[in-house]
């Protein structure tokens, strides 16, 4: 009797050591399956990131082209085929009337919808968005960049790809200073890097005593 009660223990203590170990087993992969989803995460932030990096490189690529383009080139008028002949008694005009119309129509389809160049002297998107996040005391969005920019300058018809392109722009430049809060990307200026002028001016200027 006392046997049988001597291997049922260690059958029961054999058990609960297999139990803890599972246990501990199942905390160590749900900690590694948690880091794992954290940097996946971290990796798809980058990516989205890099993605818009590459936009606004090759958007101030073309924005530059279109700023510096000559006046709009205009569209050749359509070439008018001879008419033909209509019988006698037929009126031709309600037909001519509607030939014209789809020719303006054809012209405006045809024209090419080409960037309005910069004024001289007017600042460049960048700068006005530039501004516009220097002079907030808060951080602000992309969203909110583009509805300030667009009251203020409604010359300026920039959409909220452009004006989110211009903004990791300034972040890639250290212009600028990324942060999300939550699902939200928001955006500071930093502040500008110290000139060598002002360097120097500093070491020139006397110790306090």
């Amino acid at each position: 009797m006392s046997d049988s009660n001597t291997l049922k223990s260690q059958y029961s203590a054999q058990v609960e050591a297999d139990i803890e170990r599972n246990a501990k087993e199942q905390e160590r992969v749900a900690a590694e399956l948690a880091a794992l989803q954290e940097q996946l995460q971290t990796l798809d932030h980058d990516r989205t990131l890099l993605v818009g990096m590459r936009e606004a490189l090759s958007g101030q690529g073309t924005a530059a082209v279109a700023e510096e383009a000559p006046v709009a080139p205009k569209a050749a008028p359509p070439v008018e085929l001879p008419k033909a002949r209509k019988p006698k008694g037929e009126s031709a005009a309600p037909k001519q009337r509607a030939k014209k119309a789809a020719g303006k129509k054809d012209t405006a389809k045809k024209a090419p919808t080409v960037a309005q160049p910069r004024t001289p002297g007017t600042p460049t998107l960048r700068e006005l968005v530039l501004n516009l996040i220097t002079t907030s005391t808060e951080p602000r969005s992309a969203a909110e960049v583009t509805t300030t920019l667009a009251e203020t300058h409604p010359e300026r018809k920039a959409g909220g790809t452009v004006v989110r392109n211009t903004l990791e722009s300034l972040v890639a430049r250290g212009q600028a200073e990324r942060t999300k809060q939550n699902k939200s990307v928001f955006y500071t200026a930093l502040p500008a890097p110290a000139t060598a002028e002002d360097a120097a001016g500093k070491k020139d200027a006397p110790a306090n005593a």
